[in-house]
């Protein structure tokens, strides 16, 4: 620890989380662009939208396993080391996918370029929030998201433009080179710490004897799977619903991006006040925001008002990352990497219902009703949560 507090005192803390969000950066831009590129995509490969669509689901299955496993691998390692291996393996998954030659060969890519998304945000995260107050921790976790929020309002627009401009592939070849980039930041600024000799893997799997560590990972995995129903079909319903061309996509992902970041600077400082209530505030904002997508999806001004509340919900990372340091005791690294296997399963959950309303014949505005619906799931399972909370403190002054 005192070598970590040395390393702090030569690099500022600010950089310190600079530095990490520039990998939350790369992980946003390749993660909602690929969204955004459906259509090229799928022209590209030579498949319709909803096939097309599995890449997005290949993704996500890759963060599902790899969060896991990768932390309970590396739970000896330095968090520094883990980092660095992390986001070179992230670079190597998005140069396979540029130049990836068929649709297999694709999935297979974008599978690898998940598996080290959610052991990198967790890892991250926890060494971002070691470095300030226990009741800052929640605000040290949105810088880092903060990267993944300002790639949306940047990364993924200027990817979109780029891929119609001169190719989708230009989108992997940019992340690529910014996961390069994040390895050599952190290899610069990150604090030198020494591995922790007692952690195991063993010990990082207790995590799953928590009950609460599970119900706090299935409000992700619900609650959040709405926002994806709704952003992976947007191109789509904008040309079909909304009417306009393919150059207006870029200026909706822009407005869901500016909603994300602001929902990120403004909600961890309530989170940091009282956790679970501001956890339930963003899902009921998100019902309401995903209940209106249909109605607002006809007219351009009213779809870009809709993205930005709909991008406000995204703080619900964040908070959730917080809930999960609470509960998970000394298993922190897999915990904490688990809460990006929650969101990738919304990332799959989502687009499948999606996917499955629309070839129903419900039609693309359909999504923001399965959206809804998943954030009163959500909402549910925070109810078990906060009751099962509420009769284990019973119980234990009852004890006492």
């Amino acid at each position: 620890m005192a070598t970590a507090v040395a390393d702090v005192r030569h690099a500022p803390v600010g950089l310190i989380h600079l530095s990490l969000a520039v990998g939350g950066f790369a992980i946003g831009t390749t993660e909602f662009a690929t969204m955004s590129l459906l259509p090229d995509m799928a022209r590209s490969l030579h498949v319709d939208a909803p096939t097309a669509g599995h890449v997005i689901s290949a993704y996500a299955l890759g963060v599902v396993v790899g969060a896991p496993t990768l932390a309970v691998l590396g739970a000896r390692m330095a968090r520094r080391t883990l980092l660095i291996a992390l986001m070179t393996l992230f670079a190597l998954g998005n140069a396979l996918s540029a130049i990836a030659p068929s649709y297999p060969t694709m999935m297979l890519a974008r599978f690898l370029a998940g598996l080290p998304h959610g052991t990198y945000f967790g890892i991250a995260m926890l060494v971002a929030a070691s470095l300030v107050d226990q009741g800052k921790r929640t605000q040290a976790v949105a810088r880092v998201m903060l990267g993944l929020t300002v790639a949306t309002i940047i990364g993924v627009p200027l990817a979109n433009f780029m891929g119609q401009l001169i190719g989708w592939r230009s989108c992997f070849v940019v992340v690529a080179g910014l996961a390069g980039l994040t390895a050599a930041l952190v290899a610069a600024f990150a604090p030198r710490d020494r591995g922790d000799p007692a952690a195991s893997p063993l010990r990082e799997l207790g995590a799953l004897r928590r009950a609460q560590v599970w119900l706090t990972l299935g409000i992700g995995a619900i609650g959040f799977g709405g926002l994806f129903a709704v952003y992976t079909y947007l191109a789509d319903t904008m040309a079909a619903v909304t009417q306009v061309g393919p150059r207006m996509v870029p200026f909706a992902l822009m407005t869901f991006g500016v909603g994300m970041t602001l929902g990120n600077i403004v909600v961890p400082r309530f989170a940091d006040r009282a956790l679970l209530p501001t956890a339930a505030a963003v899902l009921v904002w998100a019902l309401v925001a995903l209940l209106l997508w249909p109605l607002a999806a006809p007219q351009l001004w009213s779809v870009l008002v809709a993205m930005f509340a709909i991008g406000v919900s995204g703080a619900l990372g964040s908070v959730l990352q917080t809930r999960l340091m609470d509960v998970a005791g000394d298993a922190q690294a897999l915990a904490a990497a688990l809460n990006h296997s929650a969101f990738n399963t919304a990332n799959a959950l989502g687009p499948w219902l999606g996917g499955m309303v629309i070839a129903a014949g419900y039609g693309w505005t359909s999504t923001g009703y399965v959206g809804a619906a998943l954030a009163v799931c959500g909402l549910a399972v925070l109810g078990v949560s906060a009751a099962v909370e509420r009769s284990s403190a019973r119980r234990t002054l009852a004890r006492a």
